[in-house]
């Protein structure tokens, strides 16, 4: 009954807002939101030292190691907690886009920041899986280089309770990629 209730409330609020399925009708908006707050975000200090020193401790992970992280990431999180789970969300990273995700004022509805291998370095909010980097968020940003932004469709977050597009970008060292960032726009208030 709660699942009927919550496909019917997507619907209601699909028609609702007339929002449009896909994201390239709020590319426009989404970018310009990238340009004016998020890409100073891609050379912060706090950002940059975070993945460096991720990437130094995961640089020799293999696919087995980063599968058995990511089962017990998945554990924790649908526990809501864990000495993985609680390490990454409690770092300096994940309270810096904890603020910066108060600071936008509604329009982010979560912010991760994932290092080479596309596990999670910081997050505002805790994500189901710990490997990101099989999914397009890192393969279209880390994986395509330096200057890489890519906007995902528009979907309803049940999470959340609102519709969003992973907006992802490519983060830098001296123009080396060394990870990525994927905020989750709230697109009902661009």
């Amino acid at each position: 009954m709660k699942k009927m209730l919550n496909g019917l409330a997507v619907l209601t609020l699909t028609m609702a807002f007339a929002l449009p399925a896909a994201a390239n009708d709020f590319e426009p908006q989404i970018k310009e939101f990238y340009n004016s707050t998020v890409k100073a975000w891609l050379t912060d200090p706090a950002v940059i030292e975070a993945i460096k020193a991720q990437n130094g401790e995961t640089s020799g992970f293999d696919a087995a190691k980063i599968d058995t992280l990511d089962k017990q990431w998945r554990a924790e999180a649908k526990a809501g907690s864990g000495p993985l789970v609680d390490k990454v969300s409690a770092n300096p990273l994940s309270a810096w886009l904890k603020a910066k995700k108060e600071e936008a004022g509604g329009k982010i509805a979560e912010a991760f920041v994932m290092d080479a291998k596309g596990l999670n370095v910081g997050l505002s909010d805790l994500t189901s899986d710990y490997m990101q980097g099989d999914e397009g968020k890192h393969q279209k940003t880390y994986g395509s280089g330096g200057d890489a932004l890519f906007i995902d469709e528009v979907e309803f977050d049940e999470s959340s309770g609102a519709f969003q597009s992973q907006m992802s970008a490519t983060i830098s060292d001296g123009g080396k990629p060394i990870g990525a960032i994927t905020i989750g726009v709230n697109v009902e208030k661009l």
